[in-house]
């Protein structure tokens, strides 16, 4: 709010042409035929004969009545006056005329780059019902994780018949946020609620197949069967059997998924295969979806 006199923000003018009157110090100024009051002679060029004026022991202003120090005789000339308006507050700027020079690099601008992936807790700017506010990078990436893949690097023990037995998948190929245990428990703990995608391969041995024998492989979520995978052994001459599994469980952040396999043979040996980092015979896998 002021008081008096609203300043005049920022706004060049040129004042109309000025007659000098003989014996006269006191003039009028004007812009386009109106009256127009500059916010004080320091916000003012005035030349006079060519030469610029000093503010205030030169001329003085009161209104719109500018007033030189000693009268002018018929042979000066006023060549212009300019009014310069509040030198010392922009206003509001013009339309596009504000450039990335003139933001400090605090504020947003886009000329700095970011130069590796988001961090959680980096910042966006949304609208929210025209209202704008700030919103975590966590909140909004696109990445499937936690999400996590290992490999059984050698052979399992024998297992025994018809009886689940856990796989120890002992080897990391990629693990985003730790979430896999591959040398204790061997589960999968996914630290963050959501849906998940579990996913693999398990490659069976059975020393003496037969068309009866059966294999299976067990999805276990919090120590108890959540899903089971069964197969008819096919019957070959090596007695390997592959299967693949998957299944998407809904998980609480400490809930924990274990892999089980099982093999129907009362006459035979029954491994699981883990033939190392060139052949993963056998895998365990999971990534978020939701």
């Amino acid at each position: 709010m002021y008081i008096g006199k609203q300043p005049v923000v920022g706004n060049f003018q040129v004042c109309d042409s000025i007659s000098v009157v003989n014996g006269q110090a006191a003039y009028t100024m004007q812009v386009g035929g109106s009256d127009v009051e500059p916010e004080s002679p320091n916000h003012m060029l005035v030349s006079l004969n060519g030469i610029l004026q000093a503010p205030t022991s030169s001329f003085t202003v009161s209104g719109s009545t500018l007033t030189f120090a000693s009268n002018l005789a018929t042979n000066d000339s006023i060549d212009f006056v300019m009014l310069l308006g509040n030198v010392l507050d922009i206003g509001t700027p013009s339309d596009d005329s504000v450039g990335a020079a003139q933001i400090k690099n605090d504020l947003i601008s886009g000329t700095t780059a970011l130069t590796s992936a988001p961090a959680d807790t980096d910042e966006f700017l949304v609208s929210d019902a025209g209202t704008l506010k700030r919103l975590d990078y966590s909140l909004i990436k696109a990445g499937n994780t936690p999400a996590f893949e290992a490999y059984l690097s050698a052979d399992s023990s024998a297992l025994s018949n018809d009886t689940a037995t856990k796989i120890e998948f002992n080897t990391e190929i990629y693990d985003s946020d730790g979430t896999y245990d591959n040398s204790t428990n061997y589960r999968f703990t996914p630290a963050v609620a959501g849906k998940y995608f579990v996913y693999g391969r398990i490659e069976f041995y059975d020393s003496n197949v037969d068309g009866s024998d059966e294999t299976s492989v067990l999805i276990y979520k919090n120590g108890s069967q959540a899903s089971i995978f069964n197969t008819m052994a096919q019957i070959r001459s090596n007695g390997h059997t592959i299967m693949t599994y998957h299944e998407t469980l809904d998980l609480d952040d400490d809930d924990y998924v274990e892999i089980y396999g099982k093999v129907k043979n009362s006459d035979g040996s029954r491994v699981v295969n883990g033939n190392g980092a060139t052949v993963k015979s056998s895998t365990f896998g999971a990534f978020k979806i939701g």
